[in-house]
């Protein structure tokens, strides 16, 4: 992984990835992150998985609307599969190259926490096609929102197909996020989405600045 003083990302962009369970403030964060960035002077792409495209919309529709019923996960995995690929193709890397810096809310991790640890697939196996489908792209920074469950269910409001999954099924999504943070520790920061909007947001733009060498002489 780059670090932040690397000057390649003064010119091929930064990608930053919020994940976390459900209720977890992502989406929020992410927004908040945004307009911050772009408050700096840099061009800023915000999008999410799944449905950061016209066909990841159709994609995103079939796999969390609850009418959708049970799938098979090993059907669940590779419709999340086609909705990486395209969103990586058609989306992220063509921001990456113009120098913009990608916020997604959700990414690799988040199909090797659900579809893995949530559903019981082998998660070896779920990495290569993830890693595959993504064409091994990694975010050079990733934040994960950690919340029990039950207070992140209690948030979310009308459940759809996901959120709709038994507790246990989230506290294994959990636990696998937490794992993955600390396996890899130089490329997460994890941060307690119970706490104030404004104190993550604040703990979130520290963690984020080091990677903004041309926001910070854009500001200056």
């Amino acid at each position: 992984m780059r670090s932040p003083d690397d000057p390649l990302l003064t010119e091929v962009g930064v990608f930053v990835a919020f994940e976390g369970g459900e209720g977890s403030g992502k989406s929020t964060q992410a927004g908040l992150l945004a307009e911050w960035i772009r408050g700096l002077g840099r061009r800023v792409v915000l999008t999410r998985e799944p449905g950061g495209t016209e066909v990841g919309a159709q994609l995103r529709a079939i796999l969390l609307d609850p009418a959708t019923g049970d799938l098979s996960p090993r059907t669940e995995a590779l419709i999340y599969a086609a909705d990486k690929a395209e969103h990586v193709d058609t989306l992220i890397l063509p921001a990456l190259a113009d120098g913009a810096v990608v916020i997604t809310d959700r990414y690799v991790d988040s199909t090797l926490a659900y579809q893995g640890a949530g559903r019981a697939l082998h998660v070896g196996e779920l990495e290569s096609l993830a890693r595959w489908a993504t064409a091994d792209l990694r975010p050079h920074l990733t934040v994960l929102l950690d919340v029990d469950p039950a207070v992140g269910l209690g948030r979310a409001g009308e459940p759809d197909r996901i959120e709709g999954e038994p507790i246990e099924f989230h506290q294994r999504v959990r636990r696998h996020f937490l794992d993955l943070a600390a396996a890899d520790p130089a490329r997460y920061v994890v941060l307690d989405a119970t706490a104030a909007p404004e104190e993550i947001h604040a703990r979130v733009r520290s963690a984020v600045e080091p990677w903004l060498p041309q926001a910070r002489e854009v500001a200056s």
